[in-house]
């Protein structure tokens, strides 16, 4: 029988009505006769209150408690549908990361997944029960348990279906898939209703939310059809896979809470090193004659400590930055529409503070405030 992988955020399960039309969606799929491996994010906001929490006791919490803490939100929901759907007369069981052979390496907070060993989850699938995974989790090769990172769960249910062989993995929130923008930010943003991997890639790595940019190089490298859907809504979807036309499916994406490291030529190996020991993202770097740069992601419960870390090492910190990002196809070798987003942001007198190109990515930098301006400007240029 053939598998499917499902995947549920945290808005489809933030309370028990919603749960229970998760439980009859899972329960719907696996009548219809096939295999279903269920991944589950936390409920609701529960990771930020569990993160809030720990922020009361110790404003830089160790990252080992963290995860033992973080990971509760989803064990929670994991138990709940499981019983909600084995109310519903369909068999079913719920296992944690460390319990579905999720091994990661020995990062905590930041873990990236190194194996899958899922012979526990095909058994219980031989026995035809619905599979529920927590999402977000896995256990070190030191029996640890670690967390994947904001928007774990997706790479969870990524990896799952790669190893399980699935026919695809389907990606279940609050919207009908991926749109040219943010349609909280641009309203008459266009639906797209394919992306090949590349694209998509790009525009999660810019901060695009539908998608983790790590499940979809997961998905990229097992050649996995991602589906992006809404969970209440049944019509449009989004369908992230290989033979994807990339026609007249240009995007922009803005991404708030950059910040840019500065230090001299000679010590760029070393900050991108500090960067790298505190779990830090990084966007671009470059030199620049004798100074060097960083672009990093500026978020997250470590920022504070982590910008306190890299000062202490010597680097310059220039926080409150944000970015507006073009993704298209060829987009190297079409200076035209490069020129049409700067024109545009110099209409709505939006500065520059920096500016990236690629194949298929233009990105500019700007402050934190203007981000979603960028956005809507820019937008209006790309048709």
């Amino acid at each position: 029988m053939s598998v499917v992988v499902q995947k549920f955020g945290g808005s489809s399960v933030a309370d028990v009505p919603k749960l229970e039309r998760v439980a009859d969606k899972v329960v719907a799929t696996r009548e219809s006769g096939v295999d279903v491996v269920v991944v589950i994010s936390a409920m609701g906001k529960t990771t930020d209150q569990l993160l809030g929490l720990a922020h009361q006791v110790d404003p830089n919490p160790p990252r080992r408690e963290l995860d033992m803490l973080l990971t509760t939100g989803e064990r929670v929901s994991m138990a709940l549908l499981s019983m909600a759907i084995q109310k519903r007369g369909c068999d079913a069981i719920s296992f944690t990361g460390s319990q579905s052979g999720i091994m990661t390496n020995d990062r905590h907070f930041d873990a990236r997944i190194i194996e899958v060993r899922p012979w526990r989850l095909e058994d219980e699938l031989a026995r035809g029960r619905v599979v529920i995974v927590a999402g977000y989790q896995g256990m070190s090769y030191r029996r640890e348990i670690t967390t994947l990172g904001r928007g774990g769960s997706d790479t969870t249910a990524i990896a799952l279906a790669a190893a399980l062989g699935a026919d695809r993995a389907e990606i279940y929130s609050d919207v009908d898939g991926v749109y040219s923008a943010d349609p909280r930010v641009v309203p008459d943003a266009r639906h797209l209703p394919e992306l090949t991997y590349e694209q998509m890639q790009e525009m999660a790595e810019a901060g695009a939310k539908v998608l983790n940019s790590t499940a979809v190089e997961f998905a990229k490298r097992a050649r996995i059809a991602i589906h992006a859907r809404s969970t209440f809504a049944d019509g449009r979807q989004t369908v992230v896979h290989e033979g994807a036309s990339d026609e007249g499916s240009a995007a922009v994406v803005g991404q708030k809470d950059l910040a840019r490291v500065r230090v001299a030529a000679g010590d760029l190996a070393k900050a991108l090193g500090l960067a790298d020991e505190l779990g830090l993202s990084v966007r671009q770097s470059g030199l620049d004659g004798a100074e060097a740069s960083l672009i990093v992601s500026a978020g997250g419960p470590d920022w504070a400590r982590a910008r306190a870390a890299l000062e202490a090492g010597g680097c310059a910190v220039e926080a409150g930055l944000g970015a507006v990002t073009v993704v298209a196809r060829e987009l190297g070798g079409r200076p035209a529409v490069m020129a049409s987003a700067m024109t545009a942001l110099a209409a709505e007198a939006i500065e520059l503070r920096g500016v990236q190109t690629a194949p298929l990515r233009w990105t500019g930098l700007v402050d934190a405030a203007r981000v979603d301006d960028a956005v809507r400007a820019v937008h209006a240029v790309m048709g």
